[in-house]
């Protein structure tokens, strides 16, 4: 089975509605596709104790780690409140992104004019840390 862009977008889409968003009202939601085809989904969860929240991208790359994938296909993220809203990742899930991340690896997000765009991690990430 083969899962397209809008698949992916509309599976960020149905688990954002499930974000617990308490503080902040800002629910977020992403789907990804791993290496061997596989969809993993997260949402955002706040906690009272702000740094103790964690992001709708952070959420779906650890479902996609305990179930074995490596590496990101493609992943979609979707925010905002009532109506989607351009959603980046925040500069934390660039760099988790990034860890997961080849030179094939797709964002999608919506930009300001509410169309889907897509990101490599590098024109998110620009001379990103990481170990040699």
């Amino acid at each position: 089975m083969t899962v397209s862009d809008k698949d992916l977008i509309e599976a960020a889409a149905a688990i954002q509605s499930q974000a617990y968003c308490e503080y902040s009202g800002y629910h977020v939601g992403a789907a990804l596709l791993d290496e061997h085809g596989r969809m993993h989904v997260g949402c955002n969860v706040e906690n009272s104790a702000y740094p103790l929240g964690s992001c709708a991208e952070a959420g779906a790359i650890a479902a996609m780690i305990a179930s074995g994938g490596r590496t990101i296909s493609v992943i979609a993220i979707v925010g905002g409140d009532e109506d989607n809203s351009p959603c980046t990742p925040c500069g934390g899930c660039r760099q988790r992104i990034h860890e997961f991340a080849d030179e094939h690896t797709r964002i999608l997000v919506i930009d300001d004019s509410k169309e889907w765009k897509t990101y490599s991690i590098a024109e998110l990430l620009p001379a990103s840390f990481h170990l040699p």
